[in-house]
């Protein structure tokens, strides 16, 4: 017999043997993978990666491989694609090479790393699976306290966001967002991973470097002053 499609997969996947299923958003970030502990606690998971053409996709990509395979996901229940139009549209020094990295997270105006409304798109794709695979619910790392000027980022965007998924799905469908970080900050996150045996060595945060942590732009200033005040130690490599 051949390999099953994605397809095949998913529709043998749709059964009542997936009452209770939720999908996690899993960039292979920390607050992703402290997220995906959160569910797996909770529920049996499906992993949605998304790559946008941002400067460490590769590098994010491979920690999700490795997050997924700490928790024994089975390739049936881990669906990884990408989108390359957010980096046409530009607009961010995620997608845009020519626009810098800030460093600075002091800064109270909407950063530069901000991709614009990007997770609106990244949380479609995982409600469309969810319908098909009848997840009731979809995790996403979502921070409001360490990240204030995301808009994308605060509660009423999800309240919004889930409106706007009770009218625009099936009748017969009951999905509902969900964001167990929203109100955390980062070591508070780093200490909840660190609870439930999170796999935070295998992830990666870094906005600008794909071999080594730069250790300086924004993303990873946040994440060394999270695991130093929470008194952890980070097993990540730096340059």
């Amino acid at each position: 017999m051949g390999r099953m499609s994605f397809i095949e997969k998913m529709i043998d996947s749709n059964s009542s043997d997936n009452e209770g299923l939720a999908i996690v958003l899993l960039s292979g970030g920390l607050d992703s993978c402290v997220t995906t502990a959160i569910a797996n606690a909770e529920h049996t998971i499906a992993l949605l990666h998304v790559g946008y053409s941002q400067r460490t996709q590769s590098r994010e990509y491979k920690s999700f491989r490795a997050i997924s395979n700490y928790y024994k996901v089975p390739e049936a229940r881990i669906f990884s694609t990408k989108i390359d139009y957010l980096s046409k549209i530009g607009g961010s020094s995620l997608t845009d090479p020519d626009i810098p990295v800030a460093k600075d997270t002091t800064n109270r105006q909407v950063p530069m790393s901000y991709v614009p409304f990007r997770n609106t798109h990244l949380l479609a794709i995982a409600v469309s699976w969810a319908e098909v695979i009848r997840a009731e619910e979809v995790y996403i790392g979502a921070v409001q306290q360490d990240s204030p000027d995301y808009p994308d980022c605060r509660a009423r965007y999800y309240d919004a966001f889930n409106r706007l998924v009770k009218v625009g799905t099936k009748p017969s469908t009951s999905i509902k967002v969900v964001t167990p970080l929203l109100n955390m900050n980062k070591s508070e996150i780093v200490k909840k991973g660190i609870e439930l045996d999170a796999p935070l060595n295998l992830t990666w945060s870094c906005y600008e470097r794909n071999d080594m942590a730069c250790g300086r732009c924004q993303s990873c200033n946040l994440r060394l002053e999270a695991f130093k005040k929470a008194g952890v130690e980070d097993k990540i490599p730096y340059i």
